[in-house]
């Protein structure tokens, strides 16, 4: 199979060495199933300063990268085998999953990472990239989010996970993963689900496609409604709607109006949020 080739072409190329070097992308990289390259953006500006950025025209706070040196690096990589230009921006097209199955489907792709105030908008016109955003909030640059894409499509290359381990994600069919445990079975009072003790496979999947439907339709209701159920799964959301089901609970740390509560580490339980007994903190 030919390797994925993944370019990033970015000021700073040493925030990759970390992430690139550890856990399942650094085991794609050696096993050969995609080839990571880090340019620095900067040897395609002109000696001796390499300047790459500028102010902005018309005014205003912080600077500008330029076109010059982004188009110049993307041409000649191009040449040498490189993939389409993808520009990481908050003015892009949201990220997800899709996006990156289809973008693992290859051959090949170029990140562009901005910074400052934004990339020169010439870069666009000429380039005509793939202009990709992580979510609705600014960074200090596109590197961030040029790892979260790595990250996310080197995944799902064949050979980097266990056969079929990508298929239970989140998203990956329509809807939110269900919960998941492991030992202790006992736990603070907390008990394991039976059915997951039970050995039936078929009773188990049928309790994980009902627990990540309930899950979604708490949490993410947006994806329920394009989500591909069964009439039996929608009549099961229609009945949670109608009766309410959602487990009455105290309002988690992060919803509580600042002032009114105990703070993230608060708890009514002295053990809950402790390690046990002889355990690591």
């Amino acid at each position: 199979m030919t390797p994925v080739r993944i370019d990033v072409l970015t000021i700073f190329p040493g925030m990759f060495e970390g992430p690139f070097a550890a856990g399942m992308i650094r085991k794609a990289a050696l096993a050969g199933i995609c080839r990571l390259h880090v340019h620095d953006l900067r040897a395609w500006a002109p000696a001796p300063h390499r300047v790459v950025d500028d102010e902005a025209y018309g005014g205003g706070p912080g600077m500008v990268l330029k076109a010059e040196p982004i188009v110049r690096a993307y041409r000649e990589l191009r040449a040498a085998g490189a993939g389409p230009p993808v520009l990481l921006s908050p003015q892009g097209r949201r990220f997800d999953q899709a996006l990156a199955r289809k973008l693992a489907r290859g051959p090949a792709m170029t990140l562009l990472c901005g910074r400052y105030e934004g990339v020169d908008e010439r870069v666009a016109a000429i380039l005509q990239p793939l202009e990709v955003s992580i979510g609705d909030f600014v960074l200090t640059g596109g590197e961030l989010p040029a790892l979260v894409v790595v990250d996310a499509v080197v995944r799902l290359l064949p050979g980097v996970l266990a056969e079929g381990a990508a298929e239970s994600d989140s998203f990956s069919a329509g809807l939110l993963e269900g919960p998941q445990y492991t030992r202790p079975r006992h736990l603070w009072g907390l008990e394991v689900p039976p059915v997951l003790l039970s050995g039936d496979h078929g009773a188990i999947a049928a309790w994980r496609r009902r627990e990540a439907l309930r899950r979604t339709w708490e949490r993410r209701p947006d994806l329920v409604r394009t989500a591909p159920l069964s009439l039996a799964e929608r009549a099961a959301v229609a009945e949670w709607a109608a009766e309410a089901s959602v487990p009455e609970r105290p309002p988690a740390w992060w919803a509580v109006p600042e002032g009114d509560g105990p703070g993230p580490a608060g708890t009514d339980d002295p053990e809950v949020g402790a390690p046990a007994a002889g355990g690591s903190s």
